[in-house]
């Protein structure tokens, strides 16, 4: 259990015990009503129980009455992107102000029928969409374990994790124009392999199709170009979690790794959850981040040197088979450089984040056999196999559907993610 981690609050919203989204929670969304008989445009919401929580119709009701918010059209556009430029003061506002709304005491939309009918709408009358317009997504390697055990599968065991790993967050300038909702399908890519022999290299769909668990932050404000935002401040820049798969095609990866890193193995889908699960949220679940050996440059020095306690668990469903098997447990706490010093290191040489902008984790596996966040390292890349319930695998096939899922365990209540779905069909003609 997390310190803090008790709450008193309710909501006057029917919320199942296990549900991942109770009052304490409220994460971010843009959902599209199904059925409309006109079409409507996407909507900002927040999630309660078993309902998105119209947050356009709720301004257009004048119940955002705080002085950043009761003028504002930012929850009358077609993504986040504005509210997220606002910056914390605003994003406390919200919350605070939708926690007041639905909560049991609070009569304003508890007793209005026609506005509770009109704001609250049952998720299964929602299609989800991508939250946000993603202008830039960078890929981070921040987990320990699993530097170590690519190392050792690539290079061997003397030197499995390079030295500058431990100076400096590593990370690459991923696609954005390929990060795409939980749901959306995952065409299994093409692309070259390693020859054989003296053969030429190998061309077509990837042999080796693997998921990668990870979590992608997301940037609130940003900065001017030129100006590093300090590891100090870099907690006002993040705004929340997500989800997020960073789809991986191994054999394409590794022929064309050297000299300058992924390209093809990676950028063809990411897939991340609808939510964005606030850090005022995750407050509660905050947990001492690892010793760092040795001491950080002052730049990434913090005075609040912490992570948080999100548990996550990866499911595969084969097509043949009618329920998912989890083949993965692994924790956000693991990560060894913090979600601040990733942003800081970002922007030290005057690189400006923007609002709406992406960083991930890299896959955060852990230390024990079945905390590894992708099949490369739960199959030492494809030299053992796994069960996933009567079968087996080395790498995903087509119909897999791979599932990721993350929920904080408060005392009586959750701080969930929801799901993070995708589904491996087979390579175009």
């Amino acid at each position: 259990m997390a310190e803090g981690s008790r709450s008193p609050l309710r909501s006057f919203v029917e919320v199942a015990p296990g549900s991942h989204f109770p009052i304490q929670n409220l994460p971010f969304g843009v959902f599209r009503r199904r059925g409309s008989p006109e079409p409507e445009p996407p909507r900002p919401a927040v999630a309660i129980g078993d309902f998105a929580l119209d947050l356009a119709a709720v301004s257009d009701a004048g119940l955002f009455h705080g002085p950043l918010l009761s003028a504002s059209p930012c929850f009358r556009q077609e993504t986040l992107n504005m509210f997220l430029g606002m910056g914390r003061p605003a994003w406390k506002e919200a919350r605070a102000t939708l926690q007041k709304i639905l909560s049991a005491d609070e009569p304003v939309l508890r007793d209005n029928e026609a506005l509770k009918k009109k704001c609250l709408v049952p998720m299964s009358d929602t299609e989800m969409l991508l939250p946000i317009t993603v202008g830039d997504y960078t890929d981070f390697f921040c987990s320990v374990h699993h530097a170590r055990n690519c190392g050792f599968i690539f290079r061997g065991p003397q030197t499995p994790v390079n030295p500058n790993w431990f100076q400096l967050p590593i990370g690459y300038h991923g696609r954005a124009s390929s990060v795409i909702v939980s749901g959306t399908d995952i065409i299994r890519p093409k692309g070259q392999g390693h020859p054989t022999g003296d053969s030429r290299p190998y061309f077509g769909p990837s042999k080796k199709l693997d998921f990668e668990l990870e979590m992608a932050a997301i940037v609130g404000p940003g900065n001017e170009l030129g100006k590093p935002i300090d590891i100090n401040d870099a907690e006002e820049h993040i705004f929340g979690l997500m989800i997020m798969n960073d789809w991986s095609a191994r054999d394409i990866q590794a022929w064309e790794t050297i000299p300058l890193g992924p390209f093809l193995g990676k950028s063809f889908s990411t897939s991340v959850s609808p939510w964005i699960v606030t850090m005022d949220a995750l407050k509660p679940f905050t947990c001492e981040a690892p010793k760092q050996e040795p001491e950080p440059l002052p730049y990434l020095a913090e005075k609040n040197h912490v992570n948080y306690d999100i548990p996550l668990e990866v499911w595969i469903k084969p097509k043949e088979q009618s329920e998912p098997s989890m083949v993965a447990k692994s924790n956000f706490k693991h990560l060894y450089w913090t979600l601040t010093q990733q942003l800081a290191h970002h922007t030290v040489n005057g690189c400006n984040l923007r609002p709406g902008d992406m960083f991930a984790t890299g896959t955060l596996s852990g230390p024990e056999t079945e905390s590894l966040g992708c099949l490369l390292e739960l199959t030492w890349n494809g030299q053992k196999e796994i069960s996933v319930g009567n079968s087996t695998r080395k790498f995903l096939e087509d119909g897999d559907e791979v599932i990721l899922t993350a929920c904080c365990k408060g005392e009586g209540y959750n701080v969930g993610f929801g799901t993070c779905t995708g589904k491996v069909l087979p390579a175009l003609p």
